[in-house]
């Protein structure tokens, strides 16, 4: 079991030969990784019940606000990429703070030490039914997500023939029903996509 931001660096050096995590298919991770994606799930926000937030949809409504999310996400890359958007605008930037353990991130929040979380849309949802006082807010960014591979491996056909076999018999459908992330359905396994933006 490795850190989420130690397994593609990780991957790439042959330490590891899968990654697992949640990883949103980038044009930047594209360049030293294959995936194969197995889902469509993304990039989205929650706040405590209380929060003035309604709908985030440009990230500076976040300036002047601590923003918790996972350590080596596509959040945290979206996030302080995002940053001089406040200055450009002439508000206070908003906090990045980040946390290796996705419980840290949600303690963040419940104990005011945070405002708001930035994290895989269907994780927030499943994260706020399970505890009080917090709300999903909305999605942000819709992305593939992914096994991840070396570069080259021929581990990444045989598992996109997995998931797609899995697709054709049905058992793929059925588990996402199960956990109610049928919504983010994939059609086709792909190897590395382009982006979705």
């Amino acid at each position: 079991v490795a850190s989420f931001e130690a397994i593609l660096p990780a991957l790439g050096s042959g330490k590891y030969d899968l990654g697992t995590g949640n990883f949103g298919v980038t044009d930047a991770r594209r360049r030293t990784i294959d995936f194969v994606t197995y889902i469509n799930d993304g990039q989205g926000f929650a706040v405590r019940e209380d929060s003035e937030l309604k709908k985030v949809t440009d990230l500076t409504q976040l300036c002047g606000l601590d923003v918790a999310t996972g350590a080596g996400t596509t959040f945290e890359v979206t996030l302080q990429e995002n940053l001089p958007r406040c200055a450009e605008a002439g508000k206070k930037p908003y906090n990045v703070r980040t946390y290796a353990d996705q419980a840290a991130v949600w303690i963040s929040l419940q104990q005011n030490r945070s405002d708001v979380v930035m994290s895989t849309i269907n994780g927030l949802r499943y994260a706020v039914s399970q505890q009080e006082g917090l709300r999903f807010l909305n999605e942000f960014k819709r992305l593939d997500v992914g096994f991840a591979f070396k570069k080259g491996t021929p581990l990444a056909p045989a598992f996109r023939a997995a998931v797609n076999r899995l697709k054709e018999d049905g058992t793929y459908d059925r588990i996402l029903k199960k956990w109610g992330t049928s919504a983010s359905a994939i059609e086709t396994s792909e190897i590395s996509p382009p982006e979705l933006k």
